[in-house]
This record gives structure tokens, C-alpha cells and sequence, in this order.
């Protein structure tokens, strides 16, 4: 997150747009030809690092922006609003191979929302 807003500030306008084109083209790449997800649903994101350097828990799961848009580009779910994704949870673990893998959690029903005011 931290190279994307640094990206955002420069002069350059379109540098962080190309970082985001980058990053969900890698994501939509490695989802093709995977088997489409039953909406509603939770992702469980485990973001698997092989430093602590750097390790923000926020700037790391920032980068979901990109694997959703990614997954949604490639068909694998029909889109990433609410409708279809209902809850984000996410776990560090530190390996020597980085990477994230995502645990879906079917959901019985849609999200139902309200005009509650808390």
C-alpha cells in the first residue's frame, strides 16, 4: 500500500493506475479457468510473507483490492459488491514462500441490508 500511495502522489497521475492494472491483471492470469464461486460468501485471506519487515497488517491487505477485481475480471465471481461478497477476514502467516490464499465461506443468504442507524 505503501508503494500505491506513494505512486498516487508523484506527478505522474497514472503511475498508481498502472500498479492496480498490474497487480489484477496477475490475479485475473492465475484465475482463469478456475471453477466459478457460489455467491454469497466470506473470503478468508491467509497473506503468507517471508519477512515481519514492512509487515502492517493494513498495507498488506490492501492489497485484496486487486485480487478481488482480479477474481471478479476473470469471471470466477460475478462481482465483488456486497451482493456477492458479504465478509473479509484476514490472517498473516510468515513461510518462505509469499503469496495469499483464499478460503471461501459459502453463506446461506444474501445480505439483507437496513436503514439502521447505529
Amino acid at each position: 500500500m505503501n508503494e500505491y500511495i506513494k505512486a498516487e502522489r508523484t506527478k505522474n497521475y497514472y503511475k498508481a493506475a498502472k500498479i492496480k492494472r498490474v497487480e489484477t491483471n496477475k490475479v485475473y492470469m492465475q484465475a482463469l479457468n478456475k471453477p466459478l464461486i457460489k455467491t454469497p460468501c466470506k473470503l478468508k485471506f491467509t497473506w503468507h510473507r517471508n519477512t515481519k519487515r514492512n509487515a502492517d497488517l493494513d498495507n498488506i491487505a490492501f492489497a485484496k483490492k486487486f485480487v478481488l477485481d482480479g477474481i471478479a475480471k476473470a469471471g470466477v465471481i460475478p462481482n465483488d459488491n456486497l451482493m456477492h461478497i458479504v465478509g473479509l477476514q484476514d490472517e498473516i502467516k510468515y513461510s518462505k514462500n509469499e503469496g495469499v490464499e483464499i478460503e471461501v465461506i459459502q453463506c446461506e443468504k444474501k445480505h439483507e441490508f437496513t436503514n439502521k442507524k447505529y
